[in-house]
């Protein structure tokens, strides 16, 4: 061992000892992060590949295709004053999409009535090429810094002894990681049960950047909307169900289309200025944090329908692959944490997992000229070439008839980075407030569920943990904390009496025999 270190000190597969595992390296607290960060990258890389060939997250999935019909404003506002991406310019423009639901953490072949996120994935075959809108039902995340993410997945996942899902670890971990909260008071109510995909909500949960013509920039924040309604279950309802059916929401979706009855959602966008906002008591950028509607309200770009089914579910639903770095001209990164840390490694799964070519199934293609110099890899089946090219050229740049740069006929954006490179965490952190407004804000019934629900999972977990779960709880809310209190209290003397009732029921009820 190194100078320091203990037998349980963490360390990276090369041996070298970690000494920060909460922040990636970034240009001061806020970011950007850096591709340098060696850690991260062999953490999250490595994660990547842990399962053959299933999904290690959003394994069990539904899908369809449909349009997407711009309305060429922005609220009351010209769309192009904010964004020069094509696909919203013009009122009644259509765009083609493929939307892919899916459960998060469990198994391919998981019910679909588990207390889970939902991914809701959309990707829009552009003029421009692709664009890939990857977020989930809920609008914010269990952590903000993507070096946590394969902590906080291992964590909902099975013990890899038992291989069972068990509340002690997940609280282990909820625990000590404050910042959780607010995803925590969402997912333990309804909202975490969607009753079926065509009535749930979707998020970019992210924040990114709309770039206009003169290269300005604005951050944006996505929403869909469901016309039909937002309905969701709670956990007794959803236990009935899955009784019955653990394909329901899959069917839902796919008689809803076959019998003519599309789902359509409307894409609202949040927009704010490109700054620090030091008036607001988060940092914008915190994916675990919603902007309030008051100060940024919810505009209207768009309607998506889906109105055709997949014909064959493994090539389109199972291949289907999605990036939050797929971004088309006028979109862009803001400098999210999350969102860096997705950007790689979403695109570095499906290499991964579907092939280093999987960007030639037709499900993921795009329904546009394309024309690289990538070449061969596995299961490779055409090359990227278009007519008139000299096939004997596949490098850039070249004088004899191979691939140029395309014409730059717009401004770049270009903005302004500066700041020392640090593992640091943002400095308006503010994990309980938003937690605790979600919780005065449900009804009665949407309460009673929640704590319940968190009840039942806590006590699962070590004295120790409940009792820090329930200080959390307590800083977001004081109602919220002395109720989750009380009901592990009920479920500890509701043990401690069972456990006693045992013991006399043994007496009483045990027959005398004779020796033998």
């Amino acid at each position: 061992m190194g100078q320091g270190e203990g037998g349980q000190t963490l360390t990276t597969r090369q041996g070298h000892p970690v000494r920060n595992n909460q922040q990636q390296r970034t240009v001061g607290s806020r970011g950007p992060a850096t591709l340098e960060n060696y850690h991260f990258l062999e953490k999250i890389s490595h994660f990547d590949r842990e399962r053959i060939p299933e999904r290690v997250v959003h394994a069990r999935g539904a899908g369809a295709h449909g349009v997407f019909e711009a309305y060429g404003t922005v609220g009351d506002e010209p769309v192009s004053k904010f964004t020069r991406a094509k696909l919203f310019q013009e009122k009644g423009k259509q765009t083609p999409v493929f939307v892919r639901f899916s459960t998060v953490i469990h198994s391919s072949h998981s019910p679909e009535t588990m207390r889970d996120p939902r991914g809701f994935a959309v990707k829009f075959y552009t003029e421009d090429g692709n664009w890939d809108l990857v977020g989930n039902n809920l609008k914010v995340f269990f952590i903000r810094d993507a070096i946590k993410f394969p902590d906080v997945i291992h964590s909902l996942k099975p013990d890899p002894v038992t291989n069972r899902q068990d509340g002690g670890r997940i609280f282990d971990f909820m625990s000590n990681t404050p910042e959780a909260m607010h995803m925590l008071t969402l997912l333990f109510s309804p909202h975490g049960i969607p009753a079926n995909y065509r009535q749930m909500q979707g998020s970019g949960v992210n924040t990114y950047k709309w770039v206009n013509d003169r290269g300005e920039a604005v951050l944006v924040k996505y929403h869909w909307e469901p016309v039909q309604g937002i309905k969701n279950l709670t956990q007794p309802e959803a236990e009935q169900i899955q009784g019955k059916n653990i394909n329901h929401a899959t069917q839902d979706l796919y008689e809803a289309i076959e019998r003519g009855d599309f789902p359509q959602w409307e894409l609202l966008v949040q927009i704010m200025s490109d700054d620090d906002h030091p008036e607001l008591d988060f940092d914008p950028l915190d994916d675990t944090k919603t902007w309030p509607r008051d100060q940024f309200p919810w505009l209207p770009v768009g309607r998506m329908t889906l109105n055709r089914n997949p014909k064959n579910y493994f090539a389109e639903v199972e291949q289907a692959a999605f990036g939050t770095g797929v971004l088309v001209d006028g979109l862009d990164f803001s400098d999210d944490k999350m969102l860096v840390g997705r950007t790689f490694s979403y695109s570095d799964t499906q290499r991964y997992r579907v092939g280093t070519n999987y960007l030639q199934l037709p499900i993921n293609a795009p329904k546009k000229h394309v024309a690289t110099n990538q070449r061969d890899g596995q299961m490779a089946y055409r090359v990227d070439t278009v007519p008139g090219q000299n096939p004997h050229v596949n490098y850039e740049p070249n004088s004899t008839n191979g691939l140029t740069e395309a014409p730059r006929d717009v401004a770049e954006y270009t903005p302004w980075v500066e700041g020392h490179l640090v593992r640091e965490s943002i400095d308006r952190t503010n994990n309980f407030a938003q937690a605790g407004e979600q919780y005065r804000a449900f009804e009665d019934w949407e309460r009673d569920d929640l704590i319940n629900n968190l009840v039942e999972n806590i006590s699962a977990a070590t004295p120790e943990v409940q009792a820090r779960m329930v200080e959390l709880f307590t800083q977001c809310d004081e109602d919220y904390g002395r109720r989750v209190a009380e009901g592990l209290e009920q479920v500890r003397q509701s043990r401690q009496d069972r456990e006693h009732e045992a013991v006399v029921q043994a007496q009483e009820r045990a027959k005398e025999a004779q020796p033998f």
